[in-house]
């Protein structure tokens, strides 16, 4: 099951419910929510972010860091995405954090179309022996793809663009996964070496371009987050 917590532009669009949880009610404007942000738009350059107004960022956020998880009211919060060091705003809007979640923020597509990708982080904590794996789609001009294991099974299928696979659990250990257009065996990107710990919960992005436009060097690839 796919977790399409997309936001697109105009910003008037973004302060839908339709597009994300349940609204706090005002009592819970102290409780707190968790917010990742990351970096995923491959033509675009370092940013800073700005949650009602103030810089949450120590650093310029260059693609594909992240800024870990950063303390947040609950509520409805504003949220700015800025070239950094500079006034210009290339996302801007309202969203409502449900007090005790995480999410994750991604800025995605090329920087003449960027927006925002949110999901919801389930943290719950892994049965034994197990890690817990989901896998975002993030390259923007990459086909669907299949996610499997090196010549073998697939493991989430038919992943589009601006999209993520909800979280699996599986036994801890070293794997070694392969990124196909999907429906067929054709390998766009193999993935060897992805070591899982035990108790520990994963993203997999695919980054950057399948094919890099004149002056870019950000090729086709896939980065880890650690959510705890």
């Amino acid at each position: 099951m796919y977790l399409n917590r997309l936001f697109s532009l105009p910003v008037a669009l973004l302060a839908t419910s339709a597009l994300f949880l349940t609204s706090c009610d005002d009592d819970d404007a102290q409780d707190i929510s968790r917010v990742k942000v990351i970096h995923a738009s491959p033509d675009a350059p370092a940013v800073d972010i700005l949650i009602d107004d103030a810089r949450v960022n120590d650093a310029p956020l260059a693609f594909p860091a992240n800024t870990g998880y950063l303390d947040v009211l609950s509520g409805n919060r504003n949220l700015k995405v800025n070239a950094a060091g500079t006034s210009t705003t290339v996302i801007n809007g309202n969203v409502v954090l449900e007090k005790d979640k995480a999410y994750s923020v991604f800025a995605i597509d090329i920087l003449s179309k960027i927006e925002p990708l949110i999901l919801v982080d389930d943290l719950a904590s892994p049965a034994s022996g197990k890690a817990h794996i989901r896998f975002a789609h993030l390259s923007p001009d990459a086909p669907a793809v299949d996610i499997a294991l090196a010549g073998g099974a697939v493991v989430f299928p038919n992943v589009p663009f601006k999209s993520a696979t909800g979280f699996l659990p599986v036994d801890g250990g070293n794997y070694n996964f392969e990124v196909r257009v999907a429906g067929t065996t054709t390998v766009a990107l193999s993935l060897p070496g992805i070591q899982l710990q035990p108790g520990k919960i994963y993203t997999v992005f695919a980054k950057g371009f399948l094919a890099p436009p004149s002056g870019n060097s950000n090729a086709l690839g896939a980065q880890l987050i650690q959510h705890n």
